[in-house]
């Protein structure tokens, strides 16, 4: 079986930047691997065409099509002449698409059938997000939705969301997103006696980054010794114009608080788990999600989380089990978890313990990878 997935990121250098969809589609495709499953990944909106071997993983960079008025429709032509190519070569077997901006809105192959997974469309994120979304955006998504072959989508929330926000009334495959649990594992435990929080993702407005502060504040008025350790991105806001998140957030945090503040800015992906390992608790009060990449890592990494109980989050972690789920805006409640993570040693322990052996039952990339052939298996046949 020959599968391709069609992404506008993946993590290499050579193809740019990547968030958590292309760091799923990597871990999926390293999982696919392993089952004798040969992976092809289309990257569009890239600076030239090109093609590279990725330690098997052949990925193919693509070219946008810069023509005013119609790139969109010329480079979404290319891509559906590249994928009949493909197939007419025996190459692929089925395409995978994301959701995002419906970049199949307009690509109709020959044969080769066309899956589209759920990682949350930009119509999707507007809705959590409380904001309007471009009109051009929600008519691709929803035309590439309606078109698709068979879908799937990394939540259960995610697809009944999405159905609310289009009008649909689809049926999805629910595949969580996948993680190999061996990769993200802690040789040791935090062995010294600071109280370390730990954030890791893209400072943004939709994953709770303005609520952060603003909890730190209440659990230094408990724990004045507890550090707050921020990775990632700084990601201009979309709300107000301001070209900063972190600027944003300083003048939030109390004079106390901010002096425990500690920003790192992005880390090599390969430095993640030392942070993480060195790390008492993990936080993720998101408002905005799909089904986050980074919880699966902290919590294979055995570390108790406090996150965000808003619609995705109850699919991973159950609340005061490998966990604590509490709405970000809370910050009095959000805080105190924190405090009891902080506090509690022994509590934290298990907690930790508990999240690694869920990720290993429910989200190891060997468990998910068959559960994806199965699914693509079944489209390939009825396409025939």
């Amino acid at each position: 079986m020959k599968i391709a997935f069609l992404t506008p990121e993946y993590p290499h250098l050579k193809t740019g930047n990547s968030g958590g969809i292309g760091t799923s589609i990597k871990n999926l495709a390293i999982g696919l691997l392993t089952q004798g499953i040969s992976v092809r990944v289309l990257v569009y909106g890239q600076k030239e065409d090109a093609f590279f071997d990725d330690n098997g993983i052949l990925v193919q960079q693509i070219k946008n099509v810069k023509f005013k008025g119609i790139s969109w429709f010329l480079t979404r032509k290319k891509i559906e002449n590249l994928i009949n190519e493909l197939y007419s070569n025996k190459e692929i077997d089925l395409v995978e698409a994301v959701d995002w901006t419906g970049i199949t809105s307009f690509i109709k192959p020959d044969n080769c059938p066309i899956v589209i997974r759920l990682h949350g469309s930009d119509t999707y994120f507007c809705h959590l997000d409380k904001r309007p979304v471009k009109w051009i955006n929600k008519f691709h998504e929803k035309k590439a939705l309606k078109k698709a072959d068979a879908l799937l989508s990394v939540s259960k929330f995610t697809a009944e969301t999405t159905n609310t926000v289009f009008g649909l009334n689809k049926s999805f495959t629910i595949v969580p997103n996948p993680i190999d649990v061996d990769l993200f594992q802690s040789k040791i435990q935090n062995q010294n006696n600071e109280k370390t929080i730990l954030y890791f993702g893209s400072l943004i407005r939709k994953k709770g980054l303005l609520e952060l502060p603003l909890i730190f504040n209440k659990v230094v008025e408990k724990n004045p010794d507890a550090k707050l350790i921020l990775i990632g991105k700084d990601v201009r806001d979309i709300v107000s114009g301001n070209d900063s998140t972190w600027q944003m957030m300083q003048g939030l945090f109390s004079d106390q608080a901010i002096q425990n503040v500690k920003y790192l800015g992005s880390v090599p992906y390969t430095e993640i788990k030392e942070k993480i390992e060195q790390a008492t608790v993990c936080v993720f009060p998101s408002l905005a999600e799909a089904f986050p990449v980074s919880w699966l890592e902290a919590m294979a990494m055995q570390k108790p989380i406090a996150a965000s109980n808003i619609g995705w989050a109850d699919e991973m972690i159950d609340d005061g089990e490998n966990g604590f789920l509490v709405h970000p805006e809370d910050h009095e409640i959000f805080a105190s978890k924190i405090n009891l993570l902080l506090e509690n040693k022994n509590l934290a322990e298990q907690m930790g313990l508990s999240a690694r052996n869920k990720v290993k039952m429910y989200f190891d990339i060997e468990v998910l990878a068959k559960k994806n052939i199965e699914f693509y298996k079944k489209q390939i046949i009825t396409k025939l």
